[in-house]
């Protein structure tokens, strides 16, 4: 496998295109504005149960919020 590919979201530009805050999607999907906020800047890749509920809470595709690069 690997290791050089890396998992790269669109969440931010998804979120604000939305008009939807951090704290507004944390909330929808139980965790924290702090996790979002590392999730959103690639600090912290988000578990496979977050990111269903990122798809769901902002009605996206997988691989329209997800992807590798």
């Amino acid at each position: 496998m690997n290791n050089d590919i890396v998992l790269k979201n669109r969440l931010k530009e998804v979120r604000t295109g939305k008009k939807i805050s951090q704290e507004e999607l944390a909330a929808l999907v139980g965790t924290t504005r702090q996790t979002i906020i590392a999730v959103e800047k690639g600090v912290f890749n988000p578990t496979a149960k977050l990111a269903l509920l990122l798809c769901i809470a902002l009605d996206e595709k997988f691989e329209n919020l997800f992807y590798f690069e």
